[in-house]
């Protein structure tokens, strides 16, 4: 039921909400125009992590857009379907800190992230390395 709240531990809530906006709800009051805006941006970023993972790459990179893609794909699957994104995952502290809700789709998305920007560093400290 959209709203309800399970308590799993002292700082980790299970939960069922509707999410009609990005990511901490930006634009989830805008009146319903945002899902065509982000059934679009959706559209474009899964065209080119595809094109990006159709070219040999790092593992670590290609884990990265691969992690990204699938969380994308998992959102974009929500909104098509749904009409908004399911967030279940809701962690908190001493119950007066709550990280805004969210679904694996988003953490996924946000592993990718970090995985690509550990490459970037890892490629740029190879770079130096190589140019000494």
């Amino acid at each position: 039921r959209q709203g309800q709240t399970i308590p799993l531990a002292p700082f980790f809530n299970w939960g069922h909400w509707w999410n009609t906006g990005a990511a901490f709800s930006f634009l989830a009051d805008a009146g319903g125009w945002q899902r065509y805006l982000f059934l679009g941006l959706t559209g474009m970023v899964t065209i080119v992590l595809t094109i990006l993972l159709c070219r040999p790459r790092p593992r670590l990179e290609a884990l990265g857009y691969s992690l990204m893609l699938g969380g994308a794909l998992g959102n974009l699957y929500d909104r098509v379907v749904l009409g908004h994104v399911v967030d279940f995952i809701l962690v908190h502290w001493q119950n007066r800190w709550y990280f805004p809700a969210f679904n694996l789709a988003d953490t996924f998305i946000t592993i990718g992230a970090i995985l690509l920007a550990l490459d970037m560093f890892k490629s740029d400290k190879s770079a130096k390395e190589a140019a000494q």
